[in-house]
């Protein structure tokens, strides 16, 4: 028996007005997704526990089979894993963001005011070259004994502190697109140092060249560091003890790499692979199916969806779905078939909607196809969030689909 995960980060969402009361995945059109529905077992899936966060962190660890409650020390930690960076016992790591401040029109803020605005989560999706070089400067400026930061991919990079304090509590730039900033800066333990960076971080990367090309070139310069998500090292056991089976997690982005890690799982790094709408989908697709001829199973993450969520791009989002529908769905189907026995799982981490333009903690739908026809049930005409209304097959603890998934091979 092969396994296969194909995950869309954030596809579910919200009856928008501008499809008449649809959801993007309901106005989307995916073939592939539907015959899935309709062949398949579907599941209303509680992937975020009562009182976590709704991030990808928790959500994908809960789909991979992992309690949150159990498991969960903080999202850092996970991308620390995938960066390569060794966390010792009482080192702490923080999310360091490079984001775009806007103080009024201007977008060259010269201090950490309160009023200033959220503009872009993602400094404008600066490219990994621009950012490795972003970083660098702000570790050189700022770093110390006890801090360090380390590049990782566009706007997405890490901090150290050792013996560093986590109970801070720290926002995502994501939730707060076009707020203001002074309501939402770190707070509680620890909050004095974080600030502390976050503000000089403005003068290091307001005098940077790679700031002062990006404006000139009209984009959107990424003019200061944001620090969040943070944790210790985690401990949990790899799918070969814990299911008896080998595997490989194929990502854009180092959150869902580094809980492949930790799994015990092999990383396939597709070229192309970007975590926003131009990514490589057939890449992906294609380096799934290889790495099946050796390994059980593989879990596939398509971050697109997500990204076109939190910008509130309603066309980029039906866009990701529909292309992760034809080019990863549709050929990941087609090419299981020559494994003989196999099973794919179809689902989302949590919604994404655009109105919030942030995570949710609603239920998402889920679609289990057994190519040996072991596992039956009432599937669905169409593939989107009314599963989660009609399906009869509901685990309000997310993790255990994973256990329903993996049983009876």
């Amino acid at each position: 028996m092969k396994y296969i995960v194909l995950l869309g980060d954030g596809m579910a969402d919200r009856p928008m007005k501008e499809l008449d009361g649809k959801t993007p995945l309901q106005a989307a059109r995916t073939p592939n997704m539907d015959r899935l529905a309709q062949n398949g077992i579907t599941a209303k899936v509680q992937t975020v526990p009562g009182g976590y966060p709704p991030g990808s962190d928790v959500a994908n660890l809960s789909v991979m089979g992992y309690d949150p409650k159990k498991f969960y020390t903080g999202r850092s930690p996970l991308e620390a894993a995938s960066m390569g960076v060794e966390l010792a016992p009482t080192d702490v790591a923080y999310r360091c963001n490079v984001v775009t401040l806007r103080n009024g029109d201007s977008l060259e803020p010269t201090s950490l005011s309160s009023s200033l605005i959220m503009d872009d989560f993602s400094g404008g999706h600066i490219s990994t070259e621009e950012a490795r070089e972003l970083i660098l400067a702000v570790d050189k400026e700022l770093g110390s004994e006890s801090v360090r930061f380390h590049p990782g991919v566009s706007y997405r990079h890490l901090m150290v502190w050792k013996n560093g304090l986590e109970l801070a509590k720290c926002t995502p730039p994501h939730d707060i697109s076009g707020k203001a900033i002074g309501d939402h800066l770190p707070g509680g333990e620890g909050m004095a140092m974080l600030r502390d960076l976050m503000t000089r971080s403005i003068a290091v990367l307001g005098n940077h060249e790679v700031n002062k090309k990006r404006i000139a070139k009209g984009k959107k310069p990424a003019n200061c560091i944001w620090l969040w998500g943070q944790g210790r090292k985690p401990s949990m056991p790899t799918y070969k003890e814990k299911y008896g089976l080998s595997g490989a997690v194929i990502s854009a982005v180092d959150l869902t790499k580094g809980l492949g890690i930790y799994a015990g799982f092999e990383v396939l790094n597709v070229p192309g692979a970007t975590g926003y709408i131009d990514t490589n989908y057939s890449g992906k697709a294609e380096y799934a199916l290889k790495a099946l001829e050796t390994v059980d199973y593989v879990y596939l993450h398509v971050e697109a969806p997500d990204e076109a969520g939190h910008n509130g791009d309603l066309k980029a989002k039906i866009q990701a779905i529909e292309d992760f529908d034809a080019k990863v769905v549709g050929a990941v189907v087609e090419g299981m078939k020559r494994f003989g026995d196999h099973r794919i799982l179809v689902m989302p981490d949590h919604p994404t909607p655009i109105e919030i333009k942030t995570h949710s903690s609603d239920p998402v739908p889920a679609i289990v196809f057994d190519s040996t026809g072991a596992l039956k049930g009432k599937g669905a005409a169409t593939y989107d969030e009314g599963i989660v209304t009609s399906s009869r097959l509901v685990f309000e603890d997310g993790h255990r689909l994973m256990d329903f998934f993996i049983g009876d091979k």
